[in-house]
Parts: structure tokens; sequence; C-alpha cells
């Protein structure tokens, strides 16, 4: 079984805000007051625009986006952190990245956690992301993965997909 997910991920009040400058965004409510924004390739388009050359991942690191995009998570960060996060699974092995913008800049990160390496014992980067952000594990629960409730879709176009 397989698991994917490129987003961003902060308050529902900030990612709200956000999505007002991206019509492509669609803005996914989590648990503790989280949200999520699937970066879709077509919110990926919308933000490209801003400077830099698509792909070269800017000081974070992530191939996916531009220094453009960078510029305007440091841009929205100013209003509250946000976490830019993404993991590739097959078969249980597989890879996450993640990193936090706060008051401008990156705050946590870039971390990432390549195929077959073990999780660290202060937590995988997306949870160390969701924690940085405030999440917290919730009784009963592994991680702020799963507290947030990350695995409610296996890929990024699930999380993209209207809900009825």
């Amino acid at each position: 079984m397989s698991y994917e997910l490129q987003a961003l991920i902060g308050t529902r009040e900030l990612l709200t805000l956000a999505a007002a400058e991206v019509p492509a965004a669609r803005v996914v409510p989590l648990a503790q007051g989280l949200a999520l924004i699937p970066v879709t390739s077509a919110v990926l388009a919308a933000l490209q625009g801003d400077g830099g050359v698509r792909g070269s991942g800017g000081g974070a690191g992530f191939g996916w986006h531009s220094d453009g995009f960078e510029l305007r998570l440091a841009a929205w960060s100013k209003a509250g952190p946000i976490a830019c996060v993404e993991a590739d699974y097959f078969g249980g092995s597989g890879t996450q990245r993640a990193a936090v913008w706060a008051d401008g800049g990156i705050a946590l990160g870039p971390l990432t956690i390549g195929e077959f390496e073990p999780s660290p014992a202060e937590g995988t980067p997306i949870s160390r992301a969701l924690r940085r952000i405030g999440a917290r594990i919730e009784e009963g629960r592994v991680d702020e993965f799963e507290s947030v409730g990350l695995g409610r879709h296996r890929s990024t176009g699930g999380w993209a997909e209207p809900t009825g």
C-alpha cells in the first residue's frame, strides 16, 4: 500500500488567508485547529510564479518548488507558522521531508528521513513539524501525524477531492 503527500499545514485561519491568494488551493480541516492545503499541480503552478526556477528547491531543499514558493511561505509565516511537508511511502518504506516557516524565515528544518532509515527518537520530520506549529500527541495515538488525522487520505489527490 502506498502513501504520498505534498502539503502545506498551518492553522485554519492562516491557510484560509493563504488560499485567498491561490484560487486553486483547497483548505481541508484537520484536528487540533490545524488545516492542510494539498499541493496539487494547479496549486504548485500558481505558487511557482514568484521568482526562482521551478524545481530549484530554494533554501529548504524541496525538489518540487521554487525560490518563489518559499518567498510566499515566508510572507505567510509572518502571520503564523506554516509547515511544508512531503511523504512518499510504498510497502512500509519511503521518505519524509518537512520544514517550518515562522516570522518570515525557516524556523525548523529542512528535516529529512530517507528510505530504510530508522525514525529518529525525536520523531519523524512531519511529526516534528506538526509539533512546531502546535500539534500534540493525543491519548491513545502514536504521534502528531496520527493525532491530527494525516492518515485520512493516502494521496495528495485524495486530500484535494471535495467531500460531500
